[in-house]
Formats: structure tokens, sequence, C-alpha cells
């Protein structure tokens, strides 16, 4: 029997009365659930803000550790408006601990721009802390200036930067709470890759630049025009890499970056760590901008491949992002 049609309509429009608030019910408590989830994180971010929680570890451990703090080495030559424009910006950043500028010009610097840098470093650093600034003076010319050893290093990372490039103090510490992470590697903003020459066989190797890396999604190097690193490897690169690396950078006035990097890989074993940063450039177009600068840092690889007995550098695609700053991750 198909039953009584008079009483099934009945239950049919029953359920229907049951169901359809039971599934308004079910919305609307959805909708409530996702509205307090996003109020929570939203009054988070105030709290944090209100309470002045920056991510960082706290002020005992960045007073009393090495590792807490970090070194600002930087190089110049005769741009005088880029480096008070740098210090002016960098001494802010919150754990900074000193910054030393490399400086190789046959004149010592001056006392009029002395005293303007320290006035600047005293008035612009930030949270109570007072910034140390020292001038690094070299009697020659020459881009091995850039890793000398430094005897009173008061701590283990080092920045090293040029003074025609600004990160947000927020990306440099981003940078270096991954350094903290991987003090052994280096930590930079300024990605380059290196691939085999198929054309001359499996030991000779080519140089890419930047759009390399953005084509292929790899890289071996990060620059030391931006890049943190352990202070011990101003020692390994003044004394222990073959003298004979030393000696084609200074001749050449090129490619100690691509040598640091050698040396850091042989080292470690490992590849080093891209950080995503905003970069301003302040300064006129560098030795890059000139006529064959690729073919010149190709040279470099193959020399150095040579010295080294083999390709010490690793290829990642691994890139550190802030997730703070992007929605989905």
């Amino acid at each position: 029997m198909r039953g009584n049609p008079v009483v099934n309509r009945r239950v049919v429009h029953k359920w229907r009365q049951v169901g359809i608030p039971t599934a308004g019910s079910v919305k609307i408590k959805i909708l409530l659930c996702c509205c307090i989830a996003l109020t929570l994180v939203v009054l988070a971010g105030l709290a944090s803000s209100f309470m002045g929680w920056t991510g960082h570890p706290d002020s005992s451990y960045r007073l009393s550790s090495p590792r807490g703090r970090y070194a600002i080495v930087m190089n110049t030559w005769k741009r005088y408006d880029l480096l008070k424009q740098s210090i002016a910006h960098y001494v802010s950043c919150p754990r900074l601990e000193s910054i030393h500028i490399v400086w190789s010009e046959p004149e010592p610097p001056s006392e009029s721009l002395k005293r303007y840098l320290n006035r600047v470093a005293q008035s612009n650093s930030g949270d109570g802390h007072s910034v140390e600034l020292k001038f690094d003076i070299n009697t020659e010319d020459s881009l091995n200036n850039r890793f000398k050893e430094i005897k009173d290093l008061n701590t283990d990372a080092v920045f090293s930067i040029d003074d025609d490039v600004i990160f947000p103090c927020s990306s440099v510490e981003l940078a270096f709470s991954v350094w903290q992470s991987a003090p052994e590697t280096m930590v930079g903003f300024v990605p380059r890759v290196h691939w085999v020459d198929e054309s001359k066989g499996k030991d000779h190797y080519i140089y890419g630049g930047w759009w390399s890396v953005w084509w292929t999604g790899t890289y071996s190097m990060v620059l030391s025009k931006a890049a943190f690193f352990h202070k011990k490897y101003f020692s390994l690169y003044t004394n222990e890499m073959p003298a004979s690396i030393r000696e084609y950078v200074a001749k050449n006035r090129n490619c100690e970056d691509i040598a640091m990097s050698f040396l850091v890989a042989n080292a470690t074993g490992g590849p080093p760590i891209w950080v995503k940063g905003k970069i301003f450039e302040i300064g006129s177009t560098g030795i890059s901008s000139l006529g064959g600068h690729s073919e010149r840092r190709t040279e470099c690889v193959n020399r150095f491949v040579t010295v080294f007995g083999g390709m010490p550098l690793v290829s990642t695609s691994v890139k550190a992002i802030d997730s703070r700053s992007v929605w989905f991750w």
C-alpha cells in the first residue's frame, strides 16, 4: 500500500517546519563562531601592541647573551651623505649593539663626520639603548677589508651591509631571528645562484643573477651586501682561506662576496637562507651595472672551485617569510 496521501502530506509538512529553523540555526551558529574567532584575533593583536610585544626575546636575554644582539659592519667609500642616512636609520633597530664602519680611504674620517655620526647614534638609538659607533681604519684600499677580523666585537652575529642599501628594521630583525635558529650559515636578503655549464663539462659553472633566481626558484648564495653570519668567519676569511683568493679579490676588485659564500658553504656543507625583505637602493648603480659583470662573476666562481678543489655551494629553494605579514601561508 502506498499509504494515506493526507497523512503523508502532513508528515512532510511537519518535517519541513522542523527542518527549516534547524538549518537556519546551524547557519547562524557558524556565522557567530566566525565573528567570535575574528574578534579574538583582533583583540590578540591589540593586546600585543598595547603590551609592547614585538616577537623578540625578553630584555634580560637580549642584554646577557652574545646571540641576543648583533653588530652591523658597514662598507663605505666616499659617500658621506649615504653613510649618514644609513647610520641614522639603522641605529633605531631594537637589537643592534654596535656599528663598525669599514674605512679604506686614503684620509681618515674627519672630526666633523665622526661628531655628526656619534650625535646621530646617540639621539636615534631606540629602546633606551645607546648604539656604539666605531671606525675600523684600514691602510690599504681592498674589498677584503670588509671581512677583516674585528677583535672587539661583543656579539656573535654580524650583519654585513653596504652603505647604499636600506632595509626596514622589521626586516633586519626577522633576518636576525632566522640567523639565531641557524647561526652557522649565512642569512641574507640578496640571493644568487650557480649552475653547471653543460656546454663546457660538468666541472664548469655559470653565475646567475637575480633574474636567474626568479626564473628557477633556486639559489645557492646570499650576497654579503646584506647578510648575517657568525663573526668567526672573519677570522677564517683572513687567516684560513687560501691567500690566492684574497689576492684575486684585491686585484680584480670583485667577488669578495662570492668568496665568503664559498667559505661558509665549505665550512657548513649546507645552503644559505634567503629572507624576504623590502630593499631600498639609495645610491647610484654600482659595479653590477657595468658591462661584462656576469662574465667576471662566472670567472670568479670557476677560479674559486679550482682553489677549493670542488664546488661547495649548495642550492636550495627555501625562503623565510614573516607569516604575520600575510593572511594565508
